[in-house]
């Protein structure tokens, strides 16, 4: 069975997952896109909830040199659970640096597999500028071809009141604290990856958006 979650205008009918604008000043999309759908991933819905295809967001900035890219996914959790490796999920961050916004250019294509003593690890296709897939340990720092990548647990970074928007949504009344952050002191899992800036930016507007898709058994 296969499941996808990307943007609605690429693939119809499907998800929303968080997307991303970059080289825009002032424009982009700031969402959390975590449990959704329910039927798949809330375990008063479904017994069997598919956290290891769920994404939490998708974070793309850039410096003067580098353009970071980060899909969190199978979040949140308490810090004490450990990290979600389903080798059966294919993971995507998809990137467009040029016209039509919704056509990927830059396909990024990641798996999870276990290798010798059952350690897990990453393997990582369509960089830009890298010769074949970044391989090795999740929790560890990997580079080749000027391309870094790492995957693991990661402290959840998105910012949401959701006391504050409960009692917006039943007072009517805005309600929130900048101060109270719901995903304080939560988990979830991470691939994080640097491109050198000139692989990507093409001096047009780039859009970037993130998918799952399951590709067998459900762990």
């Amino acid at each position: 069975m296969k499941f996808t979650k990307a943007l609605p205008c690429a693939l119809g009918g499907l998800s929303l997952a968080t997307a991303a604008v970059l080289f825009a000043p002032g424009v982009g999309i700031m969402a959390a896109d975590h449990l959704d759908p329910p039927a798949r991933t809330d375990p008063s819905v479904d017994d069997t909830p598919d956290r290891a295809a769920d994404i939490a967001d998708i974070f793309a900035w850039h410096t003067d040199t580098s353009v970071i890219l980060a899909l969190t996914f199978s979040g949140p959790q308490a810090t004490d659970m450990p990290a979600t490796y389903d080798p059966d999920v294919l993971y995507s961050i998809n990137v467009s640096n040029a016209a039509p916004r919704t056509t990927t250019d830059i396909p990024i294509r990641f798996r999870f597999g276990t290798g010798a003593m059952d350690q897990y690890g990453i393997s990582v296709t369509g960089l830009p500028g890298v010769t074949g897939a970044i391989e090795g340990s999740v929790e560890t720092t990997l580079e080749k071809d000027g391309v870094k990548v790492r995957a693991g647990l990661f402290d959840d970074p998105f910012f949401f009141d959701l006391q504050g928007f409960r009692d917006t949504s039943n007072t009517g009344t805005l309600s929130f604290d900048s101060d109270r952050d719901f995903f304080a002191g939560q988990n979830l899992t991470a691939v994080v990856i640097e491109i050198p800036k000139d692989r990507i930016d093409t001096g047009a507007l780039v859009d970037v958006w993130g998918a799952t898709a399951r590709l067998g058994g459900q762990l």
